[in-house]
Formats: C-alpha cells, sequence, structure tokens
C-alpha cells in the first residue's frame, strides 16, 4: 500500500509553475525541481511522473488561476461592463509592469518554447486563449448592451484585439520596453474601445 502523501499538492505545483517559468522547460533540471518543491525524486516521480507530466499539471494549474482571475475581472468586479473592461486592461497592464525580471507569462513561454514539438501545450495554450477571449467578448457585448459601444461594433472583432493587445505588450514588456510603452498601448486600447 503507498505511502499517503505528506506534501501540499497546490504548493508543489506553485513552486513548480516558478522554475519553470523563470528557467524554462528544457532548461529546468528534476534536481531544480526537487530543490524547489522540497521533494526527493522518488516523491517527484511518484506523485506526478516526469518532468513533463509535472510541467502539464504545473501549466494546468496556471491557467486555471489565469482565466478564474480573468473570469472575476470581467463578470464580477464593480461597475459597468465598459468599466470592467477598463479596470481589466490598467490591472493585466500594472502586472506586466510590475514584473521587474521580465518573466513573462508561464504559459506564453512555454508555447513560445515547445508549441513546434508539443500538441499539448498548443491545445492548453490555445483553450486557455480562447476561453480568454470569450470572456472579452462577452463583457464588450454587454457593454454594447448597455449603450457604451455603438450597435455596430463588432464585439468579437474587438475581443482579438484587446486580446492582442493584453498578450502582445506582455510580449514588449519582456523584451525590454519600458513601462511608458506598455501605459500607451492599454491607453490606446481604451480610447479606441470609447470610439467603438
Amino acid at each position: 500500500m503507498p505511502r499517503p502523501r505528506n506534501f501540499d499538492e497546490a504548493q508543489v505545483l506553485s513552486a513548480a509553475r516558478d522554475v519553470f517559468r523563470t528557467h524554462g522547460y528544457a532548461a529546468t533540471s528534476v534536481d531544480d525541481l526537487c530543490a524547489a518543491t522540497g521533494l526527493g525524486r522518488g516523491s517527484l516521480y511518484g506523485a506526478f511522473g516526469d518532468k513533463h507530466s509535472l510541467y502539464l499539471r504545473a501549466l494546468d494549474s496556471y491557467t486555471a488561476s489565469v482565466i478564474d482571475e480573468v473570469r472575476g475581472e470581467l463578470r464580477e468586479s464593480a461597475g459597468s461592463a465598459f468599466e470592467r473592461l477598463v479596470t481589466h486592461i490598467r490591472k493585466r497592464t500594472r502586472a506586466q509592469i510590475a514584473d521587474s525580471k521580465r518573466l513573462g507569462c508561464l504559459l506564453a513561454n512555454g508555447a513560445s518554447e515547445l508549441a513546434a514539438t508539443d500538441r499539448e501545450i498548443v491545445l492548453r495554450a490555445n483553450r486557455t486563449m480562447h476561453a480568454w477571449r470569450k470572456e472579452l467578448a462577452a463583457t464588450l457585448a454587454e457593454a454594447q448592451r448597455d449603450g457604451d459601444l455603438s450597435p455596430e461594433a463588432d464585439t468579437d472583432a474587438l475581443a482579438n484585439l484587446l486580446l492582442t493587445v493584453l498578450r502582445g505588450s506582455e510580449a514588449l514588456r519582456k523584451q525590454g520596453f519600458p513601462p511608458t510603452a506598455i501605459n500607451a498601448a492599454a491607453d490606446q486600447a481604451i480610447a479606441l474601445l470609447a470610439k467603438a
């Protein structure tokens, strides 16, 4: 009979996420993961399988938390739908600027590193981006119903635009673009929304 686990799985996944985010998938060793999680190789393999399986579990945990945050910001925050969109854009921009080490997003990093060779990563990236886009489109449609966007505005196209701005500004920040450039992109996205 296997011994009961005496570790917090969520904490282990969080520690693994941090290591993968800092070093990338290929440059992260099992020893790095053991050091970060406090687990020995046997416990790590016994609980999560191999490095790739642990990476996928850490990525799943990360993407679930991102989408939960997005849903909370766009569905449950105070204010009108338009105000929630503006708050979402500003909050995401602040998070990008606060990333002083410019580590970027675990999902974006994994997709850029592994998409050519790992279908599981592509599926997770697509699923996450589609979920985010869906939340943006629903909130834009609500803003349109509220009269804050023109009845002629294409809310699907606007959702694509916002997702592109948010994800693109994150990539620019990771490459060293200054906070002023990231804020300017957010300002322009909000200004375009106000005219839509």
